[in-house]
């Protein structure tokens, strides 16, 4: 498994590229910038992308998305606020986009495959009620559920700190220590040391 960060304006979003060696197949986590670095290490990796996984709706996260063969896929509760991503996207100087199309829905729990990556879907509301992260062996995309010694922001449009800290207390802390925690932004981080260092928890 090949993982690739890129990160994108104008807030310094973590996407995060996955390809199966063995398969060629990939999946990105999160798609900020229609960005042709991007494009560049799937062309010289002689990968397809399969699916684009939105940890949650917000336009910094989908700003990228353009027509594409790709399935893109999310939790169902945030499509309010994917429908709201052209009201934001001019305040930061970025041109409007055709509002993606979600075509899988997914619930906690789920799994989907890639090559032959697994992915589990892990539902964890409180910066939105759509939030999710994806586990795949020992990595975690958090989006903005958790990062490294802080959690989402919670004063937006569906978010919830009591119910961030319930997410992270129950889905996310449970997990193997030795998790490492991708996030949306910001640095790597693991299971273990937030349990010893986040602030918020």
């Amino acid at each position: 498994m090949i993982i690739k960060t890129f990160r994108e304006p104008p807030i310094d979003n973590n996407n995060y590229l996955v390809i199966d060696e063995n398969t060629k197949e990939a999946f990105i986590v999160d798609y900020s910038s229609n960005d042709i670095k991007i494009k560049e290490a799937l062309a010289e990796l002689g990968a397809e992308l399969k699916y684009i996984l939105l940890t949650h709706g917000h336009f910094d996260h989908v700003a990228g998305i353009r027509p594409t063969d790709a399935k893109i896929v999310m939790h169902e509760n945030d499509l309010p606020i994917l429908k709201q991503t052209n009201n934001y996207l001019p305040m930061f100087g970025i041109p409007e986009i055709s509002i993606p199309k979600i075509d899988i829905f997914v619930k906690d729990g789920d799994v989907l495959n890639v090559g032959n990556i697994n992915i589990k879907v892990i539902h964890t509301p409180g910066h939105t009620q759509g939030g999710v992260c994806y586990l795949v062996e020992d990595k975690l995309f958090s989006g903005d559920t958790i990062f490294k010694e802080a959690v989402g922001r919670c004063d937006l449009e569906g978010g919830d700190f009591n119910q961030i800290v319930e997410s992270i207390e129950t889905k996310i802390f449970t997990l193997p220590e030795n998790i490492e925690i991708l996030p949306g932004h910001g640095q790597t981080t693991t299971v273990g040391w937030e349990k010893l260092h986040n602030r918020y928890l």
